[in-house]
């Protein structure tokens, strides 16, 4: 049973928990990317209770988080450390927050800020003039987030103009992006550079390495832009539960 305390006359004003929540992953640096990714968040804002959760392999568990972030009779704001929506965001998330003074905010994509980030790592790992680019994301059976990569690619093609930009995903849709890359191959690009649209390194992004590519850029993270994007969501959640 919860054993929750008597509400605290303190907690109204405190700004809502905010609870960074991710897939969760094996990989010790994945863990780490993830872990700095939300201690960035602390340092920019400093008078926010910010906590880390996970719908898989890692503790705490998201509901676990959401719970302990009730006691006192306080309120949370989950950040879903996730591209897209689909299972995790509609059933997990939504879940836990559940009957609760607790919300979900917006995924971190898509967002032309992610976009502007997918530049930069193109740029690093050598792109050029008539590279085909191959955007890789994880995928989902959910078809929102079918659409949320498309306006992803459609952002990335108005910034990269310089050669043909498509999807690929590492599961649950299609192509996957061993076959976009060969697809590119047989459209005549000499060169194809798969940009990753993963946040951190991990099975998917190992993955991609297999996929045939010319080149494999870095995960989104670490990349002070996505502090500002996890702050946004948080701030647009936030207010809705000040609105009651």
């Amino acid at each position: 049973m919860d054993h929750t305390p008597d509400s605290d006359p303190t907690s109204a004003a405190r700004p809502p928990v905010l609870i960074g929540c991710s897939h969760g992953t094996d990989n010790p640096d994945g863990r780490a990317t993830v872990r700095a990714i939300l201690a960035d968040v602390r340092r920019a804002r400093p008078d926010l209770d910010v906590r880390e959760a996970f719908v898989d392999l890692q503790k705490p568990a998201i509901a676990d988080a959401v719970r302990e972030a009730m006691r006192g009779r306080g309120s949370a704001v989950v950040v879903p450390l996730l591209m897209s929506t689909g299972f995790h965001v509609g059933v997990d998330i939504a879940a836990a927050v559940a009957g609760r003074r607790a919300t979900s905010a917006a995924t971190l994509g898509p967002d032309d800020r992610l976009v502007r980030i997918l530049v930069d790592r193109l740029e690093a790992v050598g792109a050029r003039p008539g590279d085909a680019i191959v955007c890789a994301a994880a995928g989902s059976t959910d078809p929102r987030a079918a659409v949320a990569v498309a306006r992803v690619v459609e952002g990335l093609r108005a910034a990269w103009p310089m050669g043909p930009v498509t999807a690929g995903y590492g599961s649950a849709a299609v192509p996957r992006v061993r076959d976009a890359v060969g697809e590119a191959r047989r459209a005549g690009a000499a060169r194809v550079v798969v940009a990753s649209y993963l946040l951190a390194p991990g099975f998917f992004h190992d993955r991609l390495r297999e996929s045939g590519a010319d080149a494999v850029t870095e995960p989104l993270a670490p990349d002070p832009l996505l502090v500002e994007i996890v702050l946004d969501r948080y701030a647009e959640a936030a207010a809705r539960i000040a609105a009651g």
